[in-house]
Order: structure tokens, then sequence, then C-alpha cells
């Protein structure tokens, strides 16, 4: 018997890992090509280091060490598993539901792109922080993108 989880479970589980929610209800392949494909990623793109110094205030040194190469991958990758950890949880599934998380994906990697150059108020965002506050509009753009097709099909 597979084990399951909720909607909620999925997208935390996956926010913390990709590929948790999947090792969690006996999906062993799937969910270990997630985290062995986010750990690669991550390594290659020192995606660590750059949070780290993202945290610690040093923006510009976030951004001196990202790889962008590497890191342009890890927000589709890290979407996919998300909704993917969506997608199995109990429950009804709603039409479209892949929707923000393919357009978060989409933003998320256009603020990746833009973020060596974006400052607010006179701070240097960097490439951490300025992807993280596209997942907002990527979401909404999703939800309305998502409600427009619902009412017209």
């Amino acid at each position: 018997m597979k084990a399951s989880i909720t909607k909620l479970e999925g997208i935390l589980w996956s926010i913390a890992l990709p590929g948790f929610p999947q090792l969690l209800v006996g999906l062993w392949f799937k969910g270990a090509l997630f985290v062995i494909l986010e750990i690669i990623i991550n390594v290659q793109s020192h995606f660590n280091l750059g949070i780290m110094y993202s945290f610690l205030g040093d923006t510009h040194k976030a951004a001196s060490v990202i790889d962008y190469q590497w890191l342009m991958f890890y927000p589709c990758l890290y979407m996919f598993a998300m909704w993917d950890a969506y997608k199995l949880a109990d429950g009804e599934e709603a039409r479209y539901s892949f929707l923000p998380f393919v357009m978060s994906a989409y933003m998320v990697t256009v603020g990746l792109m833009y973020s060596p150059k974006v400052y607010l108020f006179g701070k240097f965002i960097g490439p951490i922080f300025l992807p993280i506050l596209f997942v907002i509009p990527g979401v909404i753009l999703g939800f309305m993108f998502r409600s427009i097709l619902i009412r017209f099909k």
C-alpha cells in the first residue's frame, strides 16, 4: 500500500527538497531522480553559497559566486517537482492546476536573468531574492490564465 500525502505536505516537503514527497509515497525512481538532479544543479551553481551570502546581506558576493548557466535549470526543476508533488497528493485535482507552477518557473527564470542588473531603492537584490520575488507575479499570472481557460473552455 502506498503512503499518501496532502497537497500542503507535498508542497512543503518539495520546498524543503525536491523529490522528498515522491519518496514519501513510494515513487523511488522519480524521487531519487529529483533529489539527485537538485543536488547536481545546486552544487554546480553554488546555489547554497549564494543563499548564505544573500541572507548575510552580501548580495554582491552572492552574485559573484553563482554560476548562472547552471542555476537557470533550477526554477524549472524546482517547480516541476513541486507540481508533481501537488498532483500526487490526495484530493481532487483542479483543472489546469499546473499553470501557477509553470508561470512561476518562467517568472523566476526571468527574475534570475535580470538579477545582476536590478536595484530596488538603491539596494542590489541579487540572484536569490529577486527570483524569489518573481514567484509572486508567476503565481498571479498562473491563476489568471487558469481562470480564463476555465471560463472559456
